[in-house]
C-alpha cells in the first residue's frame, strides 16, 4: 500500500512538470483543458485561445512556446495517473489516442472528453477545422484571419509548383522516440500531400503511414531528394554523420549534398501554417529550380 502512494505521488509530482522544469502556474485555474492532439495544440494556440490549456501530448511541439507546459506523455501511450495528476475539467483529442484500456478509465471516471470534427486532411476539411474550434474557443474573428492566411499561402504554394519542370522523387526519413529506429515515411503518410503541393512526389509506397529504414528501401527508392526531421538529423550529430544511416551515400541525394533538415510537425498534421510549410518544403525539394 505504501508503494502504491510513493508511486501515486511521484507521477503526480512528474506531471506537473514542464519539459523544461517549469511548474504549473494554472493550479488555481477553474478551466483546466489537457489537449491530446499536436493539430489541436498549434489551432488553439494560434487562435490565442490557450489561457486554460494546463497540458498537453508530447508530440506537440509547436509553437515554441508550448514547451513550457506540462507533458501527459505520447498520446497512443498514455496513463490514466498521468492526465488525472493534471486536474483536468475537459480532455480535447482526435481520436487518436491510447491504449484503449486508458481511454476506459477516463470515460467511467465521467472526465469530460471532447473532439472536433472528423475532417479529411485537405485544405477545406483543414479549413473547416480551424472554423469549428475558433467557435468552440469564441474566437470566430481570429478563425477567420488564420484561415484567410491559409489559403492565401495556399494558392501561392499550389501556383508556384505548376512552374517547377521536374517533380523530384523525396525520401522522408524520421526518427521514431518510441521504437528507438529509423523509419521512412510513405505515400500513406500526410507529409506526401505537403510534398505533392509543394511540386514533388513521396520516394516510398506501403500500405502504413511508416517502414523502417533499411539498405533495401533507400537502393529501392534512390531520392533526389532527403528530407531527415528535426530530431533525427541532430541525433546524427547535426546531420554531419549523415553516413551511418543505411545505403544512404549510394543516393543520389547524398552524391548532390541535397539532405535537409526539416521539423517533424511541419509534416505531420495540416493545421494554419501549412501554406507556409508548404512553400518551405518546395524551397528545399526543388533547389536548382529557376522559379
Amino acid at each position: 500500500m505504501k508503494n502504491t502512494i510513493l508511486i501515486l505521488i511521484v507521477v503526480s509530482i512528474s506531471a506537473s512538470c514542464g519539459r523544461f522544469g517549469n511548474t504549473d502556474e494554472k493550479e488555481n485555474n477553474k478551466n483546466r483543458i489537457v489537449c491530446i492532439s499536436k493539430q489541436y495544440s498549434e489551432i488553439i494556440f494560434a487562435l490565442g485561445a490557450q489561457e486554460n490549456l494546463v497540458a498537453v501530448d508530447l508530440s506537440s511541439t509547436y509553437p515554441t512556446e508550448i514547451k513550457k507546459l506540462p507533458t501527459v506523455g505520447y498520446h497512443r501511450a498514455l496513463s490514466a495517473e498521468t492526465i488525472l495528476a493534471m486536474k483536468p475539467t475537459l480532455i480535447l483529442h482526435d481520436n487518436n489516442i491510447g491504449p484503449e484500456h486508458v481511454v476506459s478509465q477516463l470515460e467511467k471516471l465521467k472526465i469530460p472528453m471532447k473532439t472536433f470534427g472528423d475532417y479529411l486532411s485537405t485544405i477545406h476539411g483543414t479549413d473547416s477545422l480551424i472554423r469549428e474550434i475558433g467557435n468552440y474557443f469564441e474566437k470566430p474573428n481570429e478563425a477567420d484571419s488564420l484561415c484567410q492566411k491559409f489559403n492565401r499561402e495556399m494558392q501561392q504554394a499550389l501556383a508556384e509548383a505548376r512552374k517547377y519542370t521536374k517533380k523530384p522523387k523525396v525520401l522522408i526519413i524520421h526518427f521514431g522516440r518510441a521504437s528507438n529506429v529509423y523509419l521512412v515515411m510513405t505515400k500513406k503518410n500526410t507529409a506526401a500531400k505537403l510534398l505533392e503541393w509543394a511540386g514533388g512526389e513521396m520516394a516510398i509506397d506501403d500500405e502504413k503511414g511508416m517502414k523502417s529504414l533499411s539498405p533495401e528501401v533507400v537502393a529501392e527508392a534512390n531520392p533526389d531528394i532527403i528530407l531527415l526531421t528535426d530530431f533525427g538529423y541532430d541525433r546524427l550529430d547535426h546531420g554531419k554523420e549523415i553516413e551511418k544511416l543505411p545505403g544512404i551515400t549510394s543516393t543520389i541525394a547524398y552524391k548532390n549534398n541535397h539532405i535537409f533538415r526539416i521539423e517533424e510537425h511541419d509534416l505531420v498534421y495540416l493545421g494554419p501554417r501549412t501554406g507556409e510549410n508548404v512553400l518551405r518544403i518546395q524551397s528545399l525539394i526543388h533547389p536548382n529550380e529557376n522559379r
